[in-house]
């Protein structure tokens, strides 16, 4: 009960969330104040636009490039204060590199690093002037939705908790695109704009401490989310639900906390009823302090971010409901409190699953596979999708052996694995194939149990974690397992992910519905 009570007591005291700036498309020639950003193709060659801002300034720009040894990269940002013969508070001419094809991320990755340059500078107003009409295979339209997601993108911070006047002080009021098409590109970017509220929601999920974020407020919040959408239902399993169906290894994970576990059913029909059901599993471990096979202090803070996966999973139901997208989904997220204490379950019990199955918990830190093992029996047994995906930040292994480049992808579908691929890669959340085969299974056979939730060996942890979800996968079923445990969080910000929560997973399966779901 006092835990429950200072925690609304933070909620009472928090400041509100930073106001979100206004993004607008315009035609004709820009204001003439805040920041105007014109584009330089490699070797400083000035887009119309910036010719354009370097005629009114009797060459300033040009001269300005030169000497700051501006090559007009990919990466290059060059920021030029008060720019003569003008009313701007500055001018931002941002690199594209080689005149050419660009990508849609290529386009965001730059006005992403255009709002991390110009944010807390001052201005009020940023002013993107950049021609889509001069790069090949994007239109305007497209250009200018592209440019105002990758801002919005960049422009994300949790600052509910400082007090006014902390922080970065961001500035920035509104975001103005110029294009020749703005109907077009309002059109464009209303789909977007779900897109970056679905992974603003898996954000701020992550980013909310364990003391007001846990089992039964994560559905509140995800409730509160999904209020006003007629194409979601919602369903939630409570610790007697759970009982009934013999959910034993998600149930003994939260056994040790005071918070009891939930089974979050967030379901969208955008398609006919006899479509196919797309269904994403999250592993939402609200808080993980390892149980009894408890974590080291060092870092320990940082595991509010272990339900990652299933404010993914989340997330992405928001972004195809914001968006309308034309399928049906559904987002699962199996909702637990790993705490040590006289009740929390010990190494070496067995718990029976959904499935029938037998699990030995050799460690209590390896609980994302067990509360996965319900999870994803459950979505099969009772809501038959054609694909399911999970998501977790499920093990250390995986970032020693990807570091903090890519995700790590299992599947049982070699099709499925290479349309995720190519989606991560349109998308900018890469992800790379490990291996999973029968050493994998003969590692978590156990001598009292149907299996263990860990190996005896100590290697290859990322694919012995897969290895204990894909035995709860029924035959047929297509399947993909992701671990995101090195992408789920950034000690340093990117383009367009800010330190902290990247919401990782969000952009990807949006990606990957778009083009293999919504196209046929």
């Amino acid at each position: 009960m006092i835990r429950v009570l200072l925690a609304a007591l933070l909620l009472f005291t928090a400041t509100p969330s930073l106001a979100e700036i206004a993004i607008e498309f315009a035609s004709g020639d820009p204001a003439d104040r805040g920041a105007l950003v014109v584009g330089a193709f490699k070797g400083a060659e000035l887009m119309p636009a910036a010719e354009a801002l370097d005629r009114r300034t009797s060459g300033h720009i040009g001269r300005a490039l030169e000497k700051d040894g501006f090559t007009g990269g990919p990466q290059a940002i060059a920021t030029l204060t008060a720019p003569p013969g003008t009313d701007l508070d500055r001018a931002v001419i941002a690199g594209l590199g080689e005149p050419g094809a660009k990508s849609s991320f290529e386009i965001e990755e730059m006005a992403g690093r255009v709002m991390n340059a110009v944010l807390t500078s001052g201005s009020k107003r940023v002013t993107f002037a950049i021609d889509g009409e001069d790069l090949e295979g994007i239109s305007g339209a497209e250009m200018a939705a592209r440019i105002a997601l990758g801002a919005k993108l960049a422009s994300y911070r949790f600052h509910k908790y400082l007090q006014p006047g902390a922080g970065d002080r961001i500035t920035v009021e509104r975001i103005t695109v110029m294009t020749d098409d703005v109907d077009a590109a309002e059109a464009r970017y209303a789909r977007l704009k779900g897109l970056a509220d679905g992974v603003f929601l898996a954000r701020d999920l992550v980013s909310e401490p364990a003391n007001v974020i846990y089992p039964q407020s994560f559905v509140d919040r995800v409730r509160a989310a999904f209020a006003n959408d007629d194409d979601i239902s919602i369903d939630v399993l409570d610790e007697d639900d759970m009982l009934n169906r013999k959910m034993g290894a998600l149930l003994g994970v939260g056994q040790g906390s005071q918070n009891p576990p939930r089974l979050l059913v967030v379901t969208y029909r955008g398609a006919r009823r006899g479509d196919p059901l797309l269904a994403f599993v999250g592993k939402g471990v609200t808080f993980d302090t390892g149980g009894i096979s408890i974590k080291g202090s060092d870092r320990m803070w940082r595991m509010k971010f272990d339900m990652a996966g299933a404010a993914a999973a989340i997330g992405v139901i928001k972004a195809l409901a914001d968006r309308k997208a034309r399928v049906n989904a559904v987002g699962v997220a199996a909702l637990v409190e790993n705490m040590p204490s006289a009740k929390a379950q010990r190494p070496g019990d067995v718990v029976l699953t959904m499935s029938g199955k037998t699990i030995e918990v050799i460690n209590t830190d390896a609980e994302g596979r067990l509360i996965l093992a319900d999870a994803v029996w459950y979505t099969q047994s009772e809501l038959e999708p054609a694909v399911l995906i999970d998501l977790a930040t499920l093990t250390g292994s995986v970032r020693r052996a990807l570091g903090n480049g890519y995700a790590g992808l299992f599947a049982n579908d070699d099709q499925l694995a290479q349309q995720l691929m190519a989606a991560g890669e349109r998308a900018g959340e890469p992800l790379w194939l490990l291996p999973l085969d029968s050493t994998h299974n003969k590692e978590i056979s156990s001598n009292i149990a149907d299996i263990k939730n860990t190996g005896d060996t100590g290697g290859a942890g990322a694919s012995i974690g897969a290895a204990v979800i894909g035995s709860f996968i029924r035959p047929g079923q297509s399947w993909a397992h992701l671990d995101i445990a090195n992408m789920a969080w950034r000690d340093s910000g990117q383009a367009t992910v800010p330190s902290g929560a990247s919401g990782f997973g969000v952009r990807l399966l949006n990606q990957w519905v778009e083009d293999n779901y919504e196209k046929r």
